[in-house]
C-alpha cells in the first residue's frame, strides 16, 4: 500500500471560523463561505465551526472591530490579568471603531475557557482554518492602528494568537494564504502528518513505533528541510537513551516545525531523484531515462508534481519496493483534493 494518509477510521476534525462555512455571523449579517473548504475538502474532513465575536456575546450584525495599539496600551496590559495572556511584545486592544468600547479583557477570558473546550471536547483536531484580517481570527498582517499615523498591517487576532499559544504544534492557516496552491497543500500534508502523529503518540506508545513512524516519513521531511531532515534523524537515533516524556516533547514540535517549512521545486527533485535512487536495479535504461525525463520537465516547470509521482508510485508497485512503498511522500493526502496537480 502506497502511503499512508490514514492510519486510523477517526475522520479528521478541522477548528475553522464559521464564517467561511456560509454561517452569517460576520459583522453586517454576511458571510465569506469559501467553496474550497466547503464543497472539496469538506468532502474529506469534518469542521468544528467557531465564531469568536458571535460566542463572546457580539450581537450579529454589530459595530465593527479593530486593533489598536495605543500610547498606554503597555500600561493597560500590566494592569489587566486578562491583557497578559497577549503577546507581552504585542499590547493590543480589541475595539469598536465608532463608540471605540474596549472588548480586549472580554475576547481574552471567552478565548481561553472555549480553547480548553476544544482541548478537553476535541482531542482529535487536526487543524485550524482562520478568517484572514479579522481582528479576533485572522493569523498574520491584521492591520493595527495607533495614536498617530497610518495603520500597519502588523497585527495578530486575539483568539488567533491565543489559539497559536495554547496548541502550539496545531496546523493553522487563514483561508487567504490557502489560494497559493503550494500554501494550500504545505497546510492540508500537515493536517493528515498531525493525523499521524497524534495517532503514533496514543497512551502506551513505543519506541519501535516512533522509528517505524520516522521511517515512514523520512521522505517527507527531506522535501522540507535537508538540515531539519538530518537533526531529527539523529534524535531518533539517540531515542534510546531519552526518556518517552522528554523524547516526545522534542520529536513532535520538530517535527511538525519542518513541514511547515513550504516544499520548493528543487527540494521535491532532490525526493524524486533520492527515491529514484532505490529503483535502479529494477529498472530498464528506458524506464530510467523515462523517470529522469519526467522529474527534469517537473524541475524546469513544465509539468506539475503529480506526473512524476504517478510515474514513480508506478515503478514502486511494479517491482513491489517495500521502503518507498510505505513512503508517505508519496500519498500524503487524499488524491480527490487533487493538490500536487497544482505545485
Amino acid at each position: 500500500m502506497l502511503g499512508h494518509t490514514s492510519q486510523t477510521s477517526k475522520p479528521i476534525r478541522i477548528g475553522i471560523s464559521s464564517c467561511l462555512l456560509g454561517q452569517e455571523v460576520r459583522f453586517d449579517g454576511g458571510h465569506k463561505r469559501d467553496p474550497f473548504l466547503t464543497d472539496t475538502l469538506g468532502a474529506q474532513v469534518e469542521w468544528v465551526a467557531v465564531c469568536p465575536e458571535v460566542e463572546m456575546g457580539l450581537g450579529t450584525p454589530r459595530e465593527t472591530l479593530r486593533l489598536v495599539r495605543s500610547s498606554d496600551a503597555r500600561s493597560s496590559d500590566a494592569r489587566s490579568s486578562d491583557a497578559r495572556s497577549s503577546d507581552a511584545s504585542s499590547p493590543l486592544r480589541m475595539v469598536t471603531t465608532r463608540t471605540a468600547i474596549d472588548h480586549t479583557e472580554g475576547m481574552n477570558r471567552w478565548a481561553a475557557r472555549r480553547l480548553e473546550e476544544l482541548a478537553r471536547d476535541e482531542p482529535d483536531l487536526c487543524g485550524y482554518v482562520l478568517k484572514k484580517d479579522s481582528p479576533s481570527c485572522g493569523m498574520e498582517r491584521v492591520k493595527t492602528y495607533s495614536d498617530a499615523g497610518m495603520p500597519e498591517r502588523n497585527g495578530r487576532g486575539l483568539f488567533a494568537a491565543a489559539l497559536m499559544r495554547r496548541f502550539p504544534t496545531l496546523p493553522v492557516e487563514e483561508e487567504g494564504r490557502l489560494n497559493d496552491p503550494r500554501l494550500r497543500e504545505n497546510f492540508i500534508e500537515r493536517v493528515f502528518a498531525y493525523r499521524r502523529l497524534k495517532d503514533l503518540f496514543q497512551p502506551g506508545w513505543s519506541l519501535g513505533a516512533l522509528v517505524k513512524f520516522h521511517t515512514a516519513h523520512k521522505m517527507a521531511l527531506l522535501a522540507h528541510s535537508t538540515t531539519r531532515y538530518n537533526d531529527l534523524g539523529r534524535l531518533v537515533a539517540q531515542a534510546s537513551g531519552i526518556a518517552k516524556r522528554e523524547l516526545r516533547a522534542e520529536y513532535e514540535p520538530a517535527f511538525m516545525a519542518t513541514l511547515q517549512i513550504v516544499s520548493t521545486p528543487r527540494r521535491h527533485t532532490n525526493v524524486l531523484t533520492h527515491m529514484m535512487g532505490h529503483l535502479k536495479k529494477q529498472l530498464d535504461a528506458a524506464s530510467k531515462q523515462e523517470l529522469l525525463q519526467s522529474i527534469e520537465e517537473y524541475r524546469t516547470g513544465l509539468v506539475p508534481l503529480v506526473v512524476p509521482l504517478t510515474l514513480l508510485r508506478h515503478y514502486v508497485r511494479l517491482h513491489d519496493v517495500a521502503y518507498l512503498a510505505g513512503q508517505t511522500y508519496l500519498e500524503p493526502h487524499p488524491r480527490e483534493l487533487m493538490l500536487r496537480n497544482h505545485v
